[in-house]
Formats: structure tokens, sequence, C-alpha cells
């Protein structure tokens, strides 16, 4: 589905350059320029002498052409960092802002769009990544995705949005975009329909979503949106910008069955206007075949559809080296059906090759994880970030290193989830581990720390969100996790398996460095 590009959002790109001069000449201060900015996408990094730019990349699809786009707009503006957002987005970094410009602006004639990237608008749509690929699926999600991408679109400009509004499709209870804890939630089920959940979210206060409705047809699903939105603008709290985001109607309605009992009042008005939002799509079939060649490994997943596969490449701390992007571009450029998908944990998977192709695949993804724990996750962190308390990233490449000092067994430790602040950007509340930035106060002095959290779940029927144990020193968190590993190797299990066994025994590995 190719997104429908207003005429009127490159004119508006005028007024993000005057502001942003402005901003550069020391005329608007950094607040005040990040809540104009992120409307389009664009952030003023920390010390505002370099910019970020979110690139949406709808569903998490990075089609060809998509990537064409991104790998010619690093070689030319010679992007030096770049990172895989848990929104399944593309951040560039470092940019001088006449790079930002132009790359925002030629971003729309390949349907790449920033705007809504940031602030109070809707954010990112997101998709389980093998969506139409993966054996075990419930149903391909992926059009009703990007569909519903292009309509949250029209509420760009809309009055009364909630601070955010991220919305998310599953293809089956793996859960992996987290939709039953998003503001709206698509849950696909096994007799292809969707169960829906609305007014969820990570960061502070942490809410899972109120199940409003099940059995959904998919060609339903705008009425769902619009219902959203006017269920926030009657009884959302957009005075208050601490208080700005759908999760707290729930408790400002009462109890979720009031919060649902609103929610389905204003879907009825939407049905009952006669707006004609019903979706007449037809499910794209991949075509292509394999050709008798076979791949394996542990990167390696067969498709459902016979004779083809997905490679799975995971940069340390979703930031892989633009010359690594970029030459996997090249690599991909001429494969038939090829495409990149972007994973909200920061993996990408490049799905329909045949064995021979993947093959070729593997070899241009080698620089990344090679464990379970390398798959760890970690939002871009306070040496980008206005936001960030803590460097996130940093923390990971220091634990990363540890581990493999130490030479701990793959499946000793899971992945973990950093997040640089209560944001939740490393989505630090789903995760088996999980550490949010923060400064612990020892003898009066403030010393560089991060909360642990321990035992959470965004699997469908397992959610938990993860229960705060008590704050370490980021020096001593690599140690922990060594120490960690080291006993779970000990006792012959996996970590899956031992926490299984006993999880307070987490609790007491962690007690010797907690402050």
């Amino acid at each position: 589905m190719k997104q429908i590009i207003p005429d009127s959002w490159k004119q508006e790109l005028n007024a993000f350059k005057e502001k942003t001069e402005a901003f550069y000449a020391g005329e608007l201060d950094k607040n005040s320029y990040k809540g104009f900015s992120g409307k389009y996408g664009s952030y003023a990094q920390k010390g505002g002498k370099a910019h970020m730019l979110r690139l949406r990349m709808t569903a998490g699809r990075l089609t060809k052409e998509k990537m064409a786009f991104a790998a010619d707009a690093i070689r030319n503006h010679s992007v030096d960092m770049i990172h895989f957002t848990t929104c399944q987005t593309l951040q560039l970094h470092n940019l001088q802002r006449n790079s930002v410009y132009d790359i925002m602006e030629h971003a729309l004639d390949c349907g790449i769009v920033t705007m809504g990237g940031g602030g109070d608008y809707p954010r990112n749509v997101m998709c389980s990544p093998l969506s139409g690929v993966e054996k075990g699926e419930y149903f391909d999600v992926m059009p009703y995705a990007e569909a519903t991408a292009e309509y949250a679109m029209s509420f760009i400009n809309a009055e009364k949005m909630p601070r955010k509004l991220k919305i998310g499709f599953s293809s089956s209870p793996s859960n992996i975009p987290h939709v039953t804890f998003r503001d709206l939630g698509f849950a696909a089920r096994e007799d292809g329909a969707f169960d829906v959940y609305s007014a969820g979210g990570l960061g502070s206060n942490p809410k899972f979503g109120v199940k409003i409705a099940e059995a959904v047809r998919p060609d339903q699903v705008l009425y769902y949106v619009k219902a959203m939105w006017l269920t926030f603008r009657s009884y959302g709290n957009y005075e208050n910008r601490g208080k700005a985001r759908t999760r707290y109607m729930v408790e400002a309605l009462g109890g979720a069955e009031n919060y649902k009992n609103a929610f389905l009042e204003k879907l009825k008005e939407v049905m009952d206007s006669g707006e004609d939002l019903t979706l007449h799509l037809t499910v794209p079939a991949i075509t292509k075949q394999g050709d008798g060649s076979e791949a394996s490994g542990p990167r390696v997943i067969a498709q459902k559809q016979a004779g083809l596969y997905a490679v799975k490449w995971h940069p340390i701390g979703g930031s892989p080296a633009p010359e690594d992007f970029c030459a996997l571009y090249d690599v991909i450029k001429d494969m038939e059906a090829v495409e990149l998908r972007l994973d909200p944990d920061e993996t990408v998977y490049i799905i329909n090759l045949t064995g021979a192709e993947a093959e070729k695949v593997l070899d241009a993804t080698a620089n990344g994880a090679e464990s379970l724990f390398e798959y760890s996750v970690s939002c871009i962190g306070a040496s980008i970030c206005q936001q960030g308390v803590r460097d996130s990233q940093a923390l990971l490449r220091a634990c990363v290193q540890s581990v493999r000092d130490a030479k701990i067994p793959c499946g000793a430790l899971p992945l973990i989830h950093i997040s640089g602040c209560p944001s939740s950007c490393g989505t630090h509340q789903t995760g088996a581990i999980g550490f949010r930035g923060g400064v612990k106060l020892i003898d009066k002095v403030p010393h560089p720390a991060f909360v642990l959290y321990v035992n959470g779940c965004s699997v469908q029927g397992r959610e938990a969100m993860g229960r705060e144990v008590g704050t370490m020193l980021e020096a001593e968190i690599p140690a922990f996790l060594v120490s960690l590993g080291n006993t779970v190797a000990a006792s012959g299990m996996t970590f899956e398996e031992w926490n299984a066994k006993d999880p307070s025994a987490i609790d007491r590995a962690a007690a010797p460095y907690l402050k």
C-alpha cells in the first residue's frame, strides 16, 4: 500500500525551517523548539549542535525503495549514526540542519513520512514484524496496519489529541508490538478477527489496555481509530500535559468497565454517523518461489512460503554501522521481493530470500548479536537525547563486553531492556530484566545509577509489568550480570528455566549490588 502524501506537508516544511533557524540563532529556547519540531519528526540533540530525524516506517516495513532512499541519504549526507527504534522507525543522528531539511523533504517523494514522528501526534503504527510470512500466525495483519497508518495521519492537525497516540497490530499471541498495552491495539484471533484493547501504555504509571471489543472484523478497524479520538476528546485530560495520555482516562472514568462503555458509546456515534470507514482491502500474496537452495543457522527462519527464508540481524543496541546498512542494501537491491521488517526489539528481518540469497545476507549482516543476551534492547540514551538521564547505549556496550570477556554461555542470560529515563523508550518494563536510568544519592553525592526491574512479560495472556527491585550504580551493573550469568550457567539450566523454577532467585542474585 503506497502512502498518500498531502502537498500541504511539503509546504509546512517552510515553517520548520524558519523555527529551526531561529533556534540556531538563539532566538528560541530548547523546550519551545522541542514542542514545535516534534511534529516534524525531528529534535535537537543534547547540546543543541546537531539534530536527529525519525523516518517513519509504517508497520515496520522497509521496502527496497525506502531502503534505497535511506542508503543514499546516509551516503550523501555522511550520516555517522543510525538507530532502529522500538517503535519500528529509522532514526538518523548527528545531522546538520541543511541535511535535515533535504532528507525530510525528499523522503516524502518515496513515501517516507517524518510528520508526526514526535510530539502530540499519531505515532508510527506498529505491527508484528514477520506478518504475512511467519509460520503459525493467525493471519496477515500488515495491510490493516498500513491502512490504519494512512488514516491516522489524517488526524495530524486534529484538535485535542492525546500526547502521543500509539496504535499496534499483532498477528499472534507473541504480541511483539505490545498491542495489549497500547493506546489502541488490535490482537489477531484464530478466527480471522481482532480483539481490541485501549488505554494502555508504558512509561510513567504504565497500564495494560482495557479489552473493549472481541471478534471485530478486520475491515472495521478504522471505526475504532475514530472512536479513540472522540473518546479522548470527550474524556481525556488534554489540559494537563502530564496526564494527556489515554491510559489516564480509565481511572478518571471510574474503572475499566466505565471506560469500555464510554468508548463503545463513541464507537456507536461513529457507526451511526453515516461515515463509511469500512476497509476494502485485498491482502497481497507473495508470488516469489524458492529455487531449491536451502539455508540454515541460528539467524535463519523458514517462512510459511515454501523455499523462502528470513534472516535475523540485530546490531548491538539497535545501532548498526551506517556502512553496514548501506552494504546490506547493495546486496539485496536486485533480489526479487526482498524487503526489511523492523522489530520493536530493534532487530531487523530480511524476508523473502531463497536459500542462496539468505547465505549472502548472512555474510552481509555478520556484524551483530552473537548470543541471546546480545539481542538486548536500548534506547538511544542521554548522550543524544535531551530527555535522557543516563547513557543507556554506553551501559549496554559495557555489559556486552563484560559478558563476552567472562565467556558467559548463550542462554544463561536473557536479553535485557535499558531505558535512559522513565519514558521507557527501551521498554524496560517488558523484559525479564530491565533497567531505567536515574541517580542515586550516596552521602549526599549523586551517582549515575539505574533502577532494576524484573520479570516483565509481553506475551498475550501472560502480560506482566516488570517489578521494581531497587537501584544499582551504573558501574556495577556489568558485574551483576556476569555474576548472574555464572550462577545460572552453574545450575545447568537456561535463564528461562532457572527463573521459572524460582522467580525470587533473581532478587537474591541482585541483592549484593543494590544501593
